[in-house]
């Protein structure tokens, strides 16, 4: 039995681990302080899901909202980089001690984890993350999540912390993602249309499901949107997690979306022939967000590809980007869409030189013996 409707996410036989989302609209008042009473009822929540026997990880925002008061800083501290920075530093530490006192108050134990794209997009680094998640969990602690605005660049960041808690997901064996927002779930158009629908449940991520998405937040404080959460449901779904977004503005908001079943769910994607074999690394790599190049193929490679074969040369018309062996790339189909992701065999140029050409001619213009595949099907992961 798998997760099927909202109330599964308190049940423990079905989620026994569970990520839970905070945005910073939420945990930062109008007056740039905590609301404490708000978060004493959602600490309570989580504390009853480990009393029933959930492990429970909280992905928190509110880092720059906090610091960016304190500082003085204008546009919520978002004014430029080096006040988010300056923010975070600041406002991360009264961030980690409001979790770490209400937490306490119910006899737990909070664990503060930043984290930075290249934490979760490198291999080596990514097992460092489970490995410590895995251990705080397994000694009854409530790792605290956040992204480690004070180093991160535009160029290595999440951007928003939707994104982040579908990888930490990942990365934790997580079985659900749970997403608080501002707003109830998915609307079929913008949510402010008095003919606007909320969509109950998503099995999957289409481009029709992609254009009801707005990208900006309305509160100012965050950065994210629907289309992040959209975009942290493809990262979720992908690697067999649930995901669910609910409103968090009520008093006790998960009780109130899960007993009422007021939310929009992303189903687990099923898994089918070849990718029925899929098992961490191959989650890790399918929830990646860096890609440093794509390949473009003909409709024999992406029907090879779809039962769960090697992506060969002699099916790709062009190669498109700077990378070298190792990084992940993209792999798009004669219709434009993103079939796969996968890790290249060989650097850009030595693509673009095999591209369309049996495997039989690769000695001759490599210079030297070729590799079994331009993508192996070990290292790709089809989406």
């Amino acid at each position: 039995m798998t997760i099927a409707q909202l109330s599964h996410f308190a049940d423990p036989a079905l989620t026994p681990r569970l990520v839970v989302k905070v945005g910073s609209a939420l945990l930062v008042g109008d007056d740039g302080e905590p609301r404490r009473a708000w978060l004493h009822a959602l600490v309570a929540e989580l504390a009853a899901a480990r009393t029933r026997g959930q492990q429970v990880l909280v992905v928190s925002s509110g880092a720059i909202a906090l610091g960016a008061r304190r500082l003085g800083l204008a546009r919520g501290g978002r004014g430029s980089l080096a006040d988010a920075q300056a923010a975070a530093a600041v406002g991360q530490i009264a961030l980690a001690g409001v979790w770490a006192d209400l937490f306490a108050g119910h006899g737990v134990t909070a664990a503060q984890v930043l984290l930075t794209l290249d934490d979760l997009e490198d291999r080596r680094r990514w097992l460092n993350v489970t490995a410590t998640l895995g251990t705080l969990l397994a000694r009854g602690a409530v790792p605290v999540i956040n992204e480690n605005d004070t180093v991160a660049t535009q160029e290595i960041r999440f951007g928003d912390n939707d994104r982040l808690a579908a990888r930490v997901g990942q990365a934790a064996g997580a079985s659900a993602v749970l997403l608080l927002s501002d707003i109830d779930g998915l609307y079929d158009r913008d949510p402010r249309d008095p003919a606007a629908v909320r969509i109950p449940v998503v099995r999957r991520v289409t481009p029709e499901i992609r254009a009801m998405a707005t990208g900006g937040s309305s509160s100012g404080l965050g950065s994210g949107g629907m289309t992040s959460k959209l975009q942290a449901a493809e990262i979720a779904t992908m690697a067999g997690m649930a995901l669910a977004i609910i409103d968090g503005r009520p008093q006790s908001p998960v009780a109130t979306a899960l007993d009422g079943g007021r939310g929009t769910l992303f189903l687990p994607r099923p898994r089918r022939g070849a990718e029925k074999a899929w098992g961490a690394r191959k989650a890790w790599l399918g929830g990646r967000m860096r890609l440093r190049g794509t390949v473009h193929v003909d409709a024999g490679a992406a029907r090879a590809l779809t039962q769960g074969a090697s992506l060969l040369a002699a099916g790709v018309v062009r190669v498109d980007g700077a990378f070298v062996r190792g990084d992940a790339i993209a792999v798009v189909g004669p219709a434009g869409d993103v079939l796969a992701r996968g890790l290249s065999e060989y650097d850009a140029a030595e693509c673009a030189a095999l591209a369309g050409r049996s495997s039989r001619d690769h000695a001759e213009i490599l210079g030297y013996a070729p590799r079994s595949a331009l993508i192996h099907r070990d290292q790709l992961v089809l989406v």
